[in-house]
């Protein structure tokens, strides 16, 4: 049996910090992201695909804000939002990936799936927010933005600017799991719980309904890839390797790492929250439910088989 492996596709995969999100620049960010994707074909791997949309949900939310002050039209709550951006998005990341694979010469079917996933209506989450969305601004801009719509923002810890932030809960189940399973299993490319999954939540036994959250994707895939056995599970960001005392002299890379020293880790405060931190507990996640390893790392480094940190049972 091929391997199956989840692959968290990182923001950078869509959209640069210097970009300002068109068409071109996305279908081209995406295009470099599942060239070295490919890799992993290569290696004969089946692929689910997860992706974030902090900066497309968080302009789609801006979009609504402006159609209801210019003419009325009524605004969508951010789970709507998010099942906006899974489709724009998996339209990208299917296109392109057809394309890497047309290529090459090989056919596969690519699916998008508009994808839920099941939060607790009571995680204490909802009461503080802390997940990104959408563009940075100055302080000034931020200030006007919290008086006019009530939104919560925090200062980057990268010092570019001031960001919304929107409750985060944690993620207890995927959606129709079985099928993505089974259409990875048979050999298609499959794109699913982007932005970390619509959240919704039981209303009453035998009411689904949605809630105002973004659900984190790195989390959301790590359950994904539990839930549908995967061997091994990549989260793809914008630095080849985790690091201890990031972005300081002292700054130590990371290869392989036991679970019981990245929790060790985690406890010492060494990697942010907002940025590396939920990476690094998705991680801990897979491989504590069964999983055989994390690989955290960049595209570009999928070539190499042994890239990145790579995060394992002990």
């Amino acid at each position: 049996m091929k391997k199956l492996a989840v692959v968290a596709f990182g923001g950078n995969a869509l959209l640069r910090g210097d970009q300002k999100g068109t068409i071109e620049e996305q279908e081209q960010n995406v295009f470099e992201t599942c060239t070295q994707v490919y890799e992993l074909v290569k290696r004969g791997y089946d692929l689910v695909l997860g992706h974030g949309n902090g900066p497309q949900v968080g302009n789609v939310l801006l979009q609504h804000e402006a159609g209801y002050n210019v003419f009325g039209v009524p605004k969508m709550p951010i789970d709507v939002c998010v099942a906006e951006t899974q489709g724009s998005i998996g339209y990208f990341i299917e296109q392109q990936m057809k394309n890497v694979l047309l290529k090459e010469d090989i056919e596969k079917d690519i699916l998008t799936i508009i994808t839920e996933v099941f939060v607790d209506k009571d995680d204490p989450a909802f009461q503080n927010p802390i997940k990104p969305v959408g563009p940075f601004y100055a302080k000034e801009e931020s200030d006007k933005l919290i008086a006019e719509n009530k939104w919560v923002f925090q200062k980057d810890p990268r010092d570019r600017g001031y960001r919304r932030v929107v409750p985060s809960p944690t993620p207890v189940h995927i959606n129709n799991v079985k099928s993505i399973e089974q259409l990875a299993r048979s050999g298609a490319i499959v794109i699913t719980v982007g932005g970390g999954g619509i959240p919704v939540f039981w209303k009453e036994e035998k009411l689904i309904q949605g809630i105002d959250a973004v659900i984190d994707k790195d989390l959301a895939s790590a359950l994904l890839a539990t839930e549908i056995h995967a061997d091994e599970f990549y989260i793809l960001t914008d630095v080849p390797n985790v690091c201890l005392h990031f972005n300081t002299p002292q700054e130590k890379r990371l290869e392989v790492v036991t679970v019981s020293e990245a929790k060790k880790y985690l406890a010492e405060g060494q990697f942010t929250e907002g940025s590396m931190a939920p990476k690094v507990r998705a991680a801990i996640n897979f491989v504590e439910n069964g999983g055989k390893e994390t690989i955290i790392t960049e595209a570009t480094q999928l070539s190499n088989p042994k890239a990145g940190t790579r995060i394992v049972a002990g």
